[in-house]
């Protein structure tokens, strides 16, 4: 159950928007084995002058933060990333101006399906993947 934050410059239409969460969304489903129904996903806009860029990135930079229930191998994060990156560069993102970032939590530190703790929750899906 990834909870995710996509953070991008101001000035993309809604159209845009919707595509780029969808594109993120996917791949993040069809990595981790997800149900389509799990989606904890939301779009933060900031203006030009609101965020400080890293050298070299364009206004196209995007912000991938996803909170994970712990247990992913690396090789599967790595392919999320990638998977990532080929969803957002088929929108027009390039790939060097994508960064992403992983939290790895316990799943005990979230509180789903009415506040129950995900830790003694049958998910319906394998977490180590």
């Amino acid at each position: 159950m990834p909870v995710t934050l996509v953070s991008v410059v101001k000035g993309r239409d809604s159209a845009q928007k919707t595509a780029l969460l969808e594109a993120v969304q996917g791949a993040i489903t069809a990595t981790l084995k997800l149900p389509p129904q799990d989606r904890y996903i939301r779009l933060a806009e900031h203006a030009h002058d609101e965020w400080l860029l890293p050298e070299g990135k364009s206004r196209a930079f995007t912000l991938v933060e996803i909170a994970l229930f712990a247990g992913r191998t690396p090789e599967t994060k790595g392919a999320l990333y990638t998977s990532i990156c080929d969803a957002l560069e088929a929108l027009g993102v390039p790939r060097g101006d994508v960064f992403i970032r992983i939290v790895d939590q316990p799943r005990e530190n979230f509180g789903i399906r009415g506040g129950q703790r995900a830790d003694l929750v049958d998910l319906g899906y394998q977490v180590k993947v």
